[in-house]
């Protein structure tokens, strides 16, 4: 319900969509039967108001989606906003593009805004050309190509000054081709690489509830939503799998600065959005080893806690009251989701 009040095993292209979640609901209901249902209860099944495809026409009072389950049709009213980059008019988009919506609950046929292109580039910077950058996001995922336009160079270098190798990156911005068109700094750049972070003094882990922040990322990274149905994945990339096992020997991640409980992949966690109000029950999907490196704050709601507990897939994030442009939102995490 969607309410207010060896890094694992590697899943490559959405024909093993279906065998990462059954193997994730094995892993669930094995953790059920030897620790009890309490501490591995069923997942929020994914939303009504959240859809996403591939745009297949736009008028200024329809939009029509090619969706894993067939094309759908939706309304758009003149309360419907849209974003490409930035706020934008409906014209502005076109067939084929990528589009991510959030329709009205208990109206999901009517369009409250659309997304288009949503991409983003989260990790440590490995090399630098020009206005281009190169980062790794973690061990289990491919290396992302971030270009950043001149009219968002300035608003970038405020906020990340160091665009060299070794220095953490994050920021949101559209896809174009292979690319991400970079125009949003997603958080403020720490002035020392990664190698250099100061050592993170000992977490106690005996909480089982966590505040801190949440992030996105994209599982499909914007490619086939209209045939995978990864690109509306409803789960979570930890940032503190267990090293000997779900992390793999190839595991990157640092000690989150947060003082997170180690999972496993197929754990359940309960997910609050504290700006929202709005929770849901989710999985643990990855790893998310990117997200460790990062010990900022959200700039969304006044968020006083630091660290990023969790990368919500985009679907998720936005099924919470998110909006991906900005990044992230204060979170509570409760393991077991309690």
């Amino acid at each position: 319900m969607w309410t207010a009040g060896r890094a694992g095993p590697q899943w490559k292209g959405h024909t093993v969509a279906a065998d990462r979640t059954g193997y994730i609901h094995d892993r669930r209901r094995l953790t059920a039967a030897l620790l009890g249902p309490e501490a591995a209860p069923d997942p929020h099944p994914a939303p009504a108001h959240v859809v996403r495809g591939t745009l297949t026409d736009i008028s200024p009072h329809m939009l029509g989606l090619a969706t894993p389950e067939g094309e759908r049709r939706f309304i758009l009213t003149p309360q419907t906003t849209f974003w490409y980059g930035g706020e934008c008019a409906p014209r502005e988009l076109r067939p084929g593009q990528d589009v991510l919506l959030r329709c009205t609950p208990g109206a999901e046929l009517v369009v409250e805004r659309v997304w288009a292109d949503l991409a983003r580039a989260t990790g440590v910077i490995t090399a630098v050309d020009g206005d281009t950058v190169t980062v790794a996001t973690g061990h289990d995922r491919a290396p992302v190509t971030a270009v950043i336009p001149y009219r968002a160079s300035g608003r970038m270098r405020v906020r990340h000054p160091r665009l060299e190798p070794g220095y953490l990156f994050d920021a949101v911005g559209v896809r174009d081709g292979d690319t991400v068109r970079a125009l949003i700094p997603a958080t403020t750049q720490p002035p020392y690489p990664v190698v250099e972070t100061p050592r993170r003094p000992p977490q106690h882990r005996s909480s089982a509830q966590v505040a801190g922040i949440a992030s996105w990322y994209d599982p499909v990274r914007g490619q086939d939503t209209d045939t995978d149905p990864d690109g509306m994945l409803m789960g979570v990339a930890y940032p503190a799998l267990d090293r000997t096992g779900d992390c793999g020997p190839a595991c990157d991640r640092a000690t989150p600065c947060a003082p997170l409980p180690l999972l496993s992949l197929g754990a359940t966690v309960r997910v609050v959005n504290e700006c929202t109000r709005v929770f849901a029950v989710l999985p643990v999907v990855a790893c998310g080893a990117a997200a460790s490196h990062f010990c900022d704050r959200c700039t969304v709601c006044d968020a006083p806690a630091s660290g990023r507990i969790a990368e919500l897939t985009l679907a998720a994030f936005v099924a919470l009251g998110g909006q991906p442009e900005s990044g992230c939102w204060s979170a509570t995490l409760t393991v077991g989701g309690l």
